[in-house]
């Protein structure tokens, strides 16, 4: 009986034992993740290479899914990014489909896209790639798209019409950088830059609320509204020279910090991603701490950067899974490790006991023995009687 019982303490001991090993095991991957991510939290370049190794292993065909949709949706840039990641990767991507990467990139840079591309930035101040982009801050070097849209927002203020505050500003803020550019021979270009991008963001729909209400904040602050009102209300773009000294007066240069480091990040992040990986990073951002990160990102990962953020979004630039989260996985498989130990330990405990109990029931048999007479005694002892 006390053997039974004994076999049944060290099974159960042994069952919790198995258990504990099992969930350890199932835990302690997620665990590990969420510990090296609350550890890169701040290191927006380990934070998504975590992250993207995790959605690769995920999904082995992601980077062949994405190129297809990219290329389906014209977008050979994005679709040449995620070339790039798969190379650094080490992701095998079909001869057939780099070919027709490789041929819709090609296009793209011909002389007669470019040529058409940079017209249309040039004249309506609107840029998705390259080509635009480079008509636009053309535009803008020559104070025509700055004067355009400080004109066009400054007559809406004038009538008492709806104003884009943003667009006012950082056109506002352009006039002041485009002269410092030319002082500095080109010193301020990614500034300038920058400030292109985010206005074209805007006036296309692809910038983030977050920043949007951040940047607009900001943007209030830099232009003296009564002061432009008289400016815009005899300025015109076919007299430059007098509109711009007009407007200068209407701009708070103490002001424009914080929207002058912004158009430094996000021409930073133009620079090493390109335009339409800066036009990505605008959409996503929630404000210039996010553009700040990104610019990292960027100097880092180069042209992977806009396939890095079509996979992960924001969470390429911080922590958008709660830290609470994160945390109680580790505390869970910090607490299956205390659970394995215990098991070890009850294991342990059961069958040196065990051992101890066996080993002093044969110890006593042995002195029994030892004490009791011996047959052939006894049969004397007998005999004399």
């Amino acid at each position: 009986m006390r053997r039974l019982r004994l076999g049944s303490a060290l099974a159960g001991a042994l069952g919790c034992l198995a258990l504990s090993v099992a969930v350890c095991a199932a835990l302690w991957p997620h665990a590990r993740e969420a510990g090296a991510i609350l550890v890169a939290q701040d290191d927006p370049v380990a934070l998504s290479d975590i992250r993207i190794n995790s959605a690769l292993r995920g999904n082995q065909a992601l980077v062949a899914e994405h190129i297809e949709a990219a290329l389906a949706e014209g977008d050979s840039d994005l679709a040449n990014s995620f070339v790039e990641l798969a190379r650094d990767r080490g992701i095998t991507v079909s001869d057939e489909l780099m070919k027709r990467v490789s041929d819709a990139v090609t296009e793209a840079g011909s002389a007669s896209h470019f040529a058409k591309r940079f017209a249309t930035g040039l004249v309506t101040g609107n840029a998705d790639d390259v080509a635009s982009l480079s008509g636009t801050v053309a535009g803008d070097l020559f104070v025509f798209g700055d004067i355009r849209d400080v004109v066009r927002e400054g007559k809406h203020l004038v009538a008492g019409e709806e104003v884009d505050r943003l667009i006012l500003g950082l056109a506002t803020v352009g006039l002041a950088v485009t002269a410092a550019t030319y002082v500095s021979v080109g010193g301020l270009g990614p500034v300038r830059a920058g400030l292109s991008m985010v206005k074209d963001a805007r006036k296309v729909g692809r910038l983030g609320e977050g920043l949007t209400q951040w940047a607009g904040r900001s943007a209030r602050e830099v232009v003296d509204a009564p002061v432009l009102q008289q400016a815009v209300a005899k300025g015109s773009v076919l007299r430059p020279a007098e509109t711009i000294s007009a407007i200068k007066a209407a701009f708070r240069a103490e002001k424009a910090g914080a929207l002058v480091r912004l158009a430094k990040d996000v021409g930073r992040v133009g620079e090493k991603a390109g335009t339409r990986g800066a036009l990505d990073t605008l959409r996503i951002a929630q404000g210039p701490k996010d553009v700040a990160r990104a610019a990292r990102l960027a100097e880092s990962k180069g042209t992977q950067t806009r396939a890095i953020l079509k996979v992960l979004g924001r969470g390429a630039l911080l922590l958008t899974t709660g830290a609470f989260n994160l945390t109680m996985w580790v505390f869970g498989a910090l607490l299956a490790l205390f659970g394995f130990l215990s098991s070890i330990k009850a294991t342990t405990e059961r069958a040196t006991e065990a051992w101890l109990r066996r080993s002093k029931a044969r110890r006593l048999r042995r002195q029994a023995a030892a004490t009791l007479p011996s047959a052939p005694a006894l049969a004397g002892a007998a005999l004399q009687g």
